[in-house]
């Protein structure tokens, strides 16, 4: 499957079973038509393992990260892991890399939060250099490293280095370093802004979209339950300014004013519904279909979906009613 197919649906794993029960339900994506499975990184299962699952039970599906963050491993632990998933799973591996957030990385992890774009840049040089299996020692601007080489077979195949980006200098960062980037929390009209960026930088780059999908047609009930996940995240200084950057300011200020002073539930209330129907997509299954594809049409490669089972769906079932046509 080559790297820029176009308008291929993926699934974020792990899917909602248990983990010791994958593989029936990754069998079962294969045979709905997806074609990719993507991983996340936070606070529950970790990027590589079930995608090591994945590449045992479902061999069809291409695989990738989305995203490990650039703070959380050292660079040579990095590199092993990447290497190990592309031996697992020659050629159909993606590694997504990106800053991730201050709460991620400083709060949970005790890890200061400092120059997330320098730290990113700094890790992708990194990888593109050990995974050719070279001996690397090298002083890059935010950590050294000394006589380190890979002690397995490097992978035959070059393994893509998309980065998670947000504003323009890590979208440009993902254009011009990396094999392209892996957004999330926009709207498929916003898609057009940054890919514009990103392919400004080369030719050939990859987008990949995490699309936060709800099939469930009560509109009501989707938004107000919508609005505490969205506020979890753009109240995050990073997502902040992305929105605002975006031109949601005037659209958000006063959810922000309100969150800022404590009054969580009234600062709720005051998200605009707009908000929630731009980055959260919801409706009937044909509904959720026809929005996802608007981010196709304006320049994603890959939908990575993440089910949301606002109003208590079913998430299983909500993974075959958003299977491709």
């Amino acid at each position: 499957m080559s790297k820029l197919d176009s308008g291929n649906y993926a699934m974020t794993i792990p899917l909602p079973t248990s983990l010791s029960d994958q593989g029936p339900s990754l069998r079962e994506l294969v045979d709905l038509g997806y074609k990719e499975v993507w991983s996340s990184e936070a606070n529950g299962a970790d990027a590589f393992l079930p995608l090591a699952l994945a590449a045992v039970h479902a061999p069809e599906l291409r695989l990738g990260t989305a995203i490990v963050p650039a703070f959380t491993r050292g660079p040579a632990l990095l590199a092993q892991s990447v290497a190990t998933m592309a031996s697992i799973a020659p050629g159909r591996f993606v590694f997504g890399v990106g800053s991730s957030s201050n709460v991620i990385v400083e709060h949970w992890n005790g890890i200061p939060f400092t120059d997330p774009y320098k730290k990113t840049r700094d890790v992708v040089r990194f990888l593109k250099q050990a995974l050719t299996g070279e001996k690397v020692s090298e002083d890059y601007e935010t950590f050294k490293i000394k006589g380190f080489r890979l002690g397995m077979e490097p992978p035959k195949e070059n393994v893509p280095i998309l980065i998670g980006a947000l504003r323009e200098g890590m979208l440009r960062l993902a254009g011009r370093e990396g094999d392209g980037a892996i957004i999330n929390w926009l709207s498929a009209e916003d898609v057009k802004t940054v890919s514009e960026i990103v392919h400004s930088q080369g030719d050939g780059k990859e987008i990949v979209a995490r699309i936060f999908v709800c099939p469930n047609p009560d509109t009501e009930t989707v938004r107000r339950e919508a609005k505490r996940a969205i506020a979890a995240y753009l109240n995050v200084p990073v997502y902040r300014a992305f929105h605002e950057w975006l031109g949601r300011a005037e659209q958000l200020q006063e959810h922000w004013d309100l969150w800022d002073q404590g009054e969580r539930a009234n600062s709720l209330e005051a998200m605009p519904d707009s908000v929630v129907d731009e980055l959260i997509v919801h409706g009937t299954p044909e509904e959720c279909r026809s929005h996802i594809d608007r981010y196709l049409e304006n320049g994603v490669n890959t939908a990575a979906l993440m089910v949301m089972p606002f109003g208590g769906i079913e998430p299983s079932q909500a993974i075959r009613d958003l299977a491709p046509r």
